[in-house]
């Protein structure tokens, strides 16, 4: 029986994804290590995505806050409403707004960078100048995606809360300290590790996706595009798998 195109296609691209994660697990802590390359891509990937999060965060901040609010009134408990902006924000709308943020900026750029230098052949002249292009171009893109994507997302939470701080202040008074110091009296351990440890989940899986659709992308400049495009869709989609994965396990742990 033969298996439809699309599937097989499927398969192909899961194979060749699983084989190009394991080749940047062998090359990781293998010298020589670009840590100038890695210090540029940190500050590429990360301070310049910080604008667009962080007015992203004080958006979604002040947008919940006032979404919230009028429900809560009805039923009374206006009062709980920095607690339930607070815990909304740091356990699951900061990462992973943040994160299909980075993904539609970052993943694309990646995929796109990498893909114009494959096909304008600049991979093929690094491997015969003797230059590792894997660990110069991939390598450092991935290990900077995965370091920067969970200090954007604590940027784009502290941010957020003072995007509600103002959402609160719209309708009602209410004083800076307090309203913080019922955020940080209702976050518990478990709210925060979960949350801590899929940033990097997150990020890892949008660098290494963006390497990898770029690094293979094929048939001139159309695949470029191609290639920027998957990127974004692919990792979106990761996101809210692992999200949904890390979820489950804390649920296991007892960390919900």
């Amino acid at each position: 029986m033969r298996l439809p195109s699309k599937f097989r296609q499927f398969l192909d691209e899961t194979g060749g994804m699983a084989l190009f994660t394991g080749r940047f697990f062998s090359q990781e802590f293998r010298p020589r290590f670009e840590f100038r390359e890695l210090l540029m891509q940190c500050y590429i990937i990360g301070y310049n995505s910080l604008p667009l999060v962080g007015l992203t965060g004080f958006i979604t901040g002040l947008v919940l806050t006032m979404q919230l609010r009028p429900a809560l009134v009805v039923y009374g408990v206006q009062s709980q409403l920095p607690v339930m902006v607070g815990i909304a924000i740091v356990r699951e709308i900061g990462p992973v707004i943040t994160a299909l943020i980075f993904a539609g900026k970052i993943g694309s750029s990646i995929g796109a960078e990498l893909g114009s230098m494959k096909v304008t052949e600049q991979i093929d002249a690094m491997e015969v100048s003797g230059t590792n292009p894997f660990k110069y171009l991939v390598v450092t893109r991935v290990v900077a995606a995965t370091l920067m994507l969970p200090i954007l997302v604590v940027l784009s939470d502290t941010i957020s809360l003072f995007g509600a701080y103002v959402g609160v202040n719209i309708r009602s008074v209410t004083s800076f300290s307090l309203f913080f110091r019922q955020i940080f009296a209702s976050l518990a351990f478990g709210d925060v590790l979960p949350a801590v440890i899929k940033t990097f989940l997150f990020g890892f899986a949008i660098g290494m996706v963006g390497c990898y659709r770029g690094y293979n992308s094929r048939n001139g400049t159309r695949g470029v595009g191609r290639s920027a495009n998957s990127a974004v869709v692919i990792s979106s989609i990761l996101v809210f798998i692992i999200d949904l994965m890390v979820v489950q396990v804390t649920a296991l742990l007892g960390l919900n």
